[in-house]
C-alpha cells in the first residue's frame, strides 16, 4: 500500500490543496496527517474543513493543542521576546478566527496513531512539543522509535523533512540493584526508521515549496515529495488578515526567522 504522510499545514489552504492534488496524482491509497492544522496561516477553518471532509486520520499538533487548552499548554521556549510576542499575536488571531466546531474537532485528535508496524506522531511519542532533529543522539532517537513498538516512526514539528535509518543498533544496558548488578546486558535492534514529513504550509528547508512523504508498505521505499504552489497568494492573505508580516516573509523564503536573545534569563511565558 502506498501511504502519504503530511504535517504542519498551519492554516495554508493553498499549499494543502496543491499537496492533495499531488497525492492524488501519485495514486496514494491512504493519507495520514501529523497535526498543526492551524497557527501562523490565514485559513485555519478552511484547512480543518478539508481534512475533516476527506476523513484523514490526524494527530494533534502543538498548535492544535494550544488552541484547545490555551497558551500555557506549550512546553517550548521562544528564542526572544519579539518572537514570543509574534507567537502570542498569531495565537490570539487564530483563537478568535476559528469556529466552535473546529475547536471541538481539534480537541478530539489523538496524540498518536498506529497502523501495522508504523506509528504517527506530531513531535515525538513523548510530547507534541519535542523536536526529533536529525542531529539527535542515536540512542535517544532509537529509544523514541522503540517506545512506540513500531519499526517506523513518522513525525513532523521541525518543518524540515528527512529520513534517518537506525541500522545495526547495539545497545548496552546495566541494571542496578539486581544480582547481576554492574554486568551490562547487550542486545541488538533491527532496522528502525525516523521519517520527518516536513511541512505543507510553512516549510523551513530553504524553499517555499510544500513537502510531504510517500511510503510504500510493501517495498518500504520512502519518497520525499516537494510541491510548488501559489505561495504568494498565501503571503498576501497573511498581510490582509493583519497577521505579522514576518510570517509572509519567511513563508516566501522557506526559512525560520527569529531574533536570538542574548539574555539567557528570558524564559518564554508559555
Amino acid at each position: 500500500m502506498k501511504l502519504a504522510v503530511m504535517s504542519c499545514i498551519h492554516g495554508n489552504s493553498e499549499a494543502l490543496d496543491a499537496v492533495l492534488s499531488d497525492i492524488d496524482a501519485q495514486k496514494a491509497e491512504q493519507i495520514y496527517c501529523l497535526g498543526d492544522l492551524v497557527g501562523y496561516g490565514p485559513d485555519p477553518n478552511g484547512v480543518v474543513d478539508r481534512i475533516r471532509s476527506l476523513e484523514i486520520p490526524t494527530c494533534q499538533g502543538c498548535w492544535d493543542e494550544d488552541i484547545v487548552d490555551g497558551l500555557n499548554a506549550c512546553e517550548c521556549s521562544y528564542p526572544s521576546q519579539l518572537a514570543e510576542q509574534r507567537g502570542k499575536l498569531a495565537h490570539e488571531w487564530t483563537n478568535n478566527e476559528i469556529r466552535p466546531d473546529v475547536r471541538d474537532y481539534l480537541a478530539t485528535l489523538p496524540l498518536s496513531l498506529k497502523w501495522d508496524n508504523l506509528c504517527f506522531v506530531h513531535g515525538s511519542p513523548n510530547s507534541q512539543h519535542e523536536y526529533l532533529l536529525p542531529s539527535m543522539d542515536g540512542f535517544a532517537a532509537l529509544e523514541r522509535v522503540l517506545s512506540t513498538d513500531a519499526d517506523v516512526l513518522f513525525c513532523g514539528h521541525t518543518h524540515v523533512p528527512y529520513v534517518r535509518e537506525l541500522a545495526d543498533a547495539k545497545l548496552s544496558v546495566t541494571v542496578k540493584g539486581t544480582a547481576n548488578s554492574g554486568a551490562p546486558q547487550q542486545f541488538e535492534a533491527s532496522l528502525k526508521r525516523l521519517i520527518n514529513a516536513g511541512s505543507v504550509g510553512e516549510p523551513r528547508h530553504g524553499r517555499p515549496n510544500a513537502t510531504y512523504v510517500l511510503y510504500d508498505t510493501e517495498t518500504t521505499q520512502v519518497t520525499l515529495r516537494e510541491v510548488t504552489y501559489d505561495y504568494e497568494k498565501t503571503c498576501r492573505l497573511i498581510l490582509d488578515k493583519g497577521l505579522p508580516s514576518i510570517f509572509a516573509w519567511r513563508l516566501a523564503r522557506g526559512m525560520e526567522f527569529a531574533e536570538r536573545a542574548d539574555d539567557p534569563s528570558h524564559v518564554c511565558e508559555r
